[in-house]
């Protein structure tokens, strides 16, 4: 049997011949409903005799009188014609869409999907999610089972926040490599969503094991959209028109609830939330063209977004270009395939301080200073009113108006893939790419601004901060692959390859300030205005360098193919890194899989496929860094002179016994599937040992002591469930309708932890500064918040009164006694869902569609900052709005975090519904026209009082008082804090347009 693949969507095409009879020449044409189908299959049973038909659809082939032919073409279903003396058979090929599944990517090179033994789920664009998607990985949200996107509050100059069966490393990159038509490690970012044709998930451990360190936290392959052999020149046209509205928000009292509790009256009358957001319109844009030869084929692309965020002055606009072009030379021995993209985004990223500001501003102020009841300065401010001497209180209008903070991004990235065919049974590929990315960001805060811009300050006013960074991702990747059938029995693919992979990075930042006052000028672009330039020591500037960080791996893999019925998997990588140190820069990374369908020896009527598979894995995480190894050290730069120090100045001790991180992964599936029916399970179990993390050393005085270093440390266990489920519930010729349901379950617990037991997460300020609510212990899950319970009861003086827990008669609740054996403490909630789900449902009748998509989590708590915080009735914050949920009470007077502010936030949403229509043309100009209409965030049921009941599944820790926050290095066993800088939800409205011309 030969197996012939095109790209990566392939069908198998086969020929197999019974009898011997006199040989005799056959010709004919292979076409669909629309034209002929150049490069179709042509094969005679139980031969290798071939061939494909031309650009016209033709062919010619010698075969045996009496033989039978079998005709393929990806995505159509496969047509067996017995010769019987003609000359000439034509042949007409039925669509299948089932057969575009067939074959699916698992990284260097595809497998049939019936003889995958490993957790992989592949996600076409005709089952991706409508309306306005900023990002692909939100094409993905929730429709691969353990795989979790949330983007809370759905801030679209954010990336979403991915998990693959929850966390895999505690100190390095938590989300999955991306690898993009082959080329490891590239930036989402760089891909428009319109472009992606396919999306495959390896979710396991033996799936993974492939790539290695890279491969630890999963694998996402994006396969982008191409020409065919001999298609005709075509362009299509993709067009969205959006509005997005807040969706919920946090609820407060207005001017006459907030003067009711005694709040301070500043005369106005001042909805906050409704004067910092917008409704937001965003559009999309995309053209593209397609053509082919017999030899080449091409697809070029264009595409423009223009998105608005609900937030005033945020959001992005977005230019993207892609190429793919593939060739064939040397009589088709030698497919080239070349991919290209450029995409330059210039985002307005605004403040998401202006919506935290905006609920606890007081509803009395004034937005402008003119408006305020007594005398006060509004020049000064830039003609808005302030609340001076409070803490952490700043006029939201003024932040999202005055101050700026924009920057671009620009990502250039090209690929060359040489793929040679020696043999019908041999080739080999070399794979060739670059990305280059560079990132831009400025901030200015002028002379007037009170929030960052010390307007009330006689020195240093006004701020202007410059930063940039440059990365450089460069691969090369050389590897064979020999397949061959041996007998009627066996058949075997061997892959063998080597790679390498090397990235560069640098970074620079400058700040600067001290403008002349009372000037209304933009001195972001006058630098040379700041009077730190005179006292240069105030400028703060630094600059880093990251390179030589390189990956060099050697790996293998075998698959084979037993009676048709067993399919067995092994794979084994070598992979050297240069961020460990000299002895322990190489790891060994095995796996092996074996699958079984038992429904080839059982035989069981009206089923398809019925396979049972188990898999191992192993793969390690890398450190976040190059250099580990090595000390580093502050910079002296004073009146003594410049220089460093290696005593006492110690910033990072060097490590030279780092090694990796090691995950080890058993995965246990079961695969179903009928005419209308399938469903796959599996369960998993997955223990990671040696965490890399940083450790902060005591400092006893002498040598290179103190600072901090990276360490190896702790263990923890995952287990976890997934299912899917699809059903054809109607399956008639002009009506369809097709229901699936994904549901994941997992949990992780800490085995062993670096640095002991602790609690983290803590609420910050104002007056929670001690307070920490995420349990993390040994032998305990992960994210499990922790505190006080509260009775439902006051005394007196407005204090909860809390619960003696451990009923000793000692009421203990102090946070610096958190992980006594007799605190009053208990576990108030934990931070991840005990399962998620998602629901889709597609229907077809004549030329329209219909989908709907629900989505929800279950299981899972939120620390309901905002409440904490803002909603006890404190005489002494009368001067800021009260939160006003539901749950609150107007006799808590006393803010003390306990399980009164924990809430369950269970959610069941309408994610996404789209109707549709195709339009019938008959035209020379225009093949088909569709217009969509699609809502996202429809309806949400949830008990949660917050803005967002989607899960927080790390942490940033706590910003107050016009403190910046730090982004780089989340806290990923902290899930479960609603931090009070969450973007608020939007609901989405969409019109589209798709025609092809």
């Amino acid at each position: 049997m030969k197996i012939t693949l095109l790209k990566s969507l392939a069908i198998i095409g086969a020929f197999l011949c019974f009898g011997i009879a006199q040989a005799q020449e056959v010709s004919g044409t292979v076409s669909d409903a629309q034209g002929p189908l150049p490069g179709a299959n042509v094969l005679e049973k139980g031969t290798t005799n071939g061939t494909q038909t031309d650009f016209d659809g033709n062919y010619t082939i010698t075969v045996s009188e009496g033989a039978t032919l079998v005709f393929s073409y990806i995505g159509y279903k496969s047509t067996e014609v017995v010769v019987g003396g003609q000359s000439t058979i034509d042949v007409t090929m039925e669509e299948d869409a089932q057969a575009l599944e067939e074959v699916v990517v698992t990284g260097y090179g595809s497998q049939v999907k019936k003889e995958i033994t490993t957790a992989v789920t592949s996600v076409s664009s005709e089952e991706f999610n409508q309306g306005v998607i900023s990002e692909p990985t939100q094409l993905l949200q929730g429709k691969v089972a353990g795989l979790s996107v949330y983007n809370k509050g759905g801030d679209p100059n954010s990336n979403s926040t991915i998990r693959l069966r929850g966390i895999s490393t505690i100190g390095g990159n938590a989300e999955p490599l991306v690898v993009i038509d082959g080329v490891l490690g590239q930036s989402l970012n760089n891909v428009d969503p319109s472009d992606i044709e396919n999306i495959t998930v390896l979710k396991d451990g033996s799936a993974a094991a492939i790539y290695g360190t890279r491969g630890s936290s999963g694998v996402i392959l994006v396969t982008t959209k191409s020409g065919k052999v001999g298609q005709p020149f075509s362009v299509s046209y993709n067009g969205q028109f959006s509005t997005a509205n807040v969706a919920n928000q946090v609820e407060t009292m207005n001017r006459e609830e907030f003067l009711a509790v005694g709040g301070s009256d500043l005369g106005s009358d001042t909805n906050w939330r409704d004067e910092v957001t917008r409704a937001a319109f965003t559009s999309v844009h995309n053209v593209a063209a397609v053509g082919g030869t017999e030899d080449a084929n091409y697809r070029v692309s264009v595409n423009f977004r223009d998105t608005e965020g609900i937030l005033t002055n945020s959001g992005f606009k977005q230019f993207n270009a892609r190429t793919k072009l593939s060739g064939r030379i040397f009589n088709d021995k030698l497919n080239i395939d070349f991919n290209s993209s450029l995409t330059q985004r210039d985002s307005d990223f605004g403040f998401n301080e202006a919506l935290r500001y905006a609920v606890l501003y007081n509803p009395t102020a004034p937005v402008l200073g003119e408006d305020a009841p007594f005398a006060f300065n509004g020049d000064q401010f830039g003609g808005y009113f302030e609340t001076l001497g409070l803490f952490d209180s700043f006029n939201p209008v003024s932040i999202a108006e005055q101050n700026k903070n924009y920057g671009t991004r620009s990502l250039i990235n090209y690929s060359l893939d040489f793929r040679y065919n020696f043999t019908d049974n041999l080739t080999a590929n070399l794979n060739i790419g670059q990305q280059n990315e560079k990132n831009t960001n400025r901030q200015y805060y002028p002379t007037t601004s009170f929030f960052r811009g010390n307007a009330v300050s006689p020195f240093r006013k006004g701020s202007a901060s410059f930063y940039t960074n440059e990365i450089e991702n460069r691969t090369l990747e050389l590897f064979g692959t020999y397949s061959n059938t041996f007998s009627d029995l066996v058949s075997l693919k061997v892959t063998g390859g080597y790679s390498w992979q090397e990235t560069d990075f640098n970074e620079y930042f400058l700040q600067l300030g001290d403008f002349p006052p009372g000037v209304d000028f933009d001195f972001s672009n006058a630098i040379e205005a700041s009077q730190d330039l005179l006292e240069a020591g105030r400028i703060a500037a630094n600059s880093g360098r990251n390179d030589d960080d390189r990956i060099i791996a050697f790996f293998g893999r075998v698959n084979a193919t037993i009676d048709d019925a067993i399919y067995v998997n092994a794979s084994l990588r070598r992979e050297g890194s240069s961020r460990f140190g000299e002895d322990e820069q190489w790891g060994l990374f095995p796996a092996a899989a074996i699958g079984v369908d038992a429904n080839k020896y059982l035989q069981l009527k009206n089923v398809n496929l019925l396979k049972v598979r188990l898999g191992y894995g192993v793969t390690g995480a890398l450190p976040p860094q190059v250099g580990l190894s090595q000390a580093t050290f502050g910079v002296i730069n004073g009146s003594n002179g410049f220089g460093s120090s290696a005593t006492g100045n110690t910033l990072r001790v060097p490590n030279p016994d780092l090694k990796w991180e090691e995950k080890k992964e058993i995965n246990l599936g079961f695969e179903f599937a009928s005419e209308r029916l399938s469903a796959t399970l599996d369960i998993y179990n997955r223990d990671i040992e040696d965490f890399i993390n940083s450790v902060t050393l005591e400092n006893t005085g002498g040598g290179a002591d103190g600072g901090s270093q990276f360490q190896n440390g702790g263990e923890l266990n995952t287990r976890g469930l997934e299912l899917a489920v699809n059903y054809d519930v109607i399956k008639k010729e002009n009506v369809s309708y097709n229901t699936g349901i994904i549901f994941s379950t997992y949990k992780t617990e800490l085995t062993s932890v670096t640095g002991g037991n602790r609690t983290t997460a803590n609420l910050g300020a104002p007056g929670q500064n001690d307070t920490n609510v995420i349990l993390v212990q040994e032998g305990e899950e992960i994210g499990q918040i922790w505190g006080p319970v509260f009775s439902g009861d006051v005394d007196e003086n407005g204090t909860p009164i809390l619960v003696d827990v451990n009923g000793d008669g000692e009421l203990i609740t102090g946070q610096g006694n958190a992980l006594d054996e007799n605190v009053d403490f208990e576990v108030l909630g934990k931070g991840l869902p005990d399962f998620e789900i998602g629901w889709t449902n597609q229907v077809t009748f004549g030329n329209w569609d219909v989908n709907a998509f629900f989505r929800g989590a279950f299981g899972h708590s939120l620390v309901n900052t905002f409440r904490a915080f803002y909603e006890p009735r404190i005489g002494s914050q009368s001067s800021y709005n009260f939160v006003n949920t539901e749950l609150a009470r107007d006799d808590i007077r006393t803010a003390q975090f306990s399980s009164y502010y924990v809430e369950k936030a269970d959610f069941f949403r309408l994610d996404n519904m789209s109707i549709g229509y195709n339009i019938p043309f008959d035209s020379d100009y225009i093949k088909n026209m569709r217009i969509s209409l699609a809502g996202q965030n429809i309806f949400t049921i949830t008990n949660y009082t917050g803005a967002d009941p989607e899960p927080s599944l790390q942490d940033f820790g706590s910003v107050d008082n016009g403190g910046v926050l730090n982004t780089n290095n989340p806290d990923v066993l902290a899930p479960g804090v609603d931090r009070r800088y969450n973007y608020f939800a939007s609901r989405t409205i969409t019109l589209g347009l798709n025609i092809n011309f």
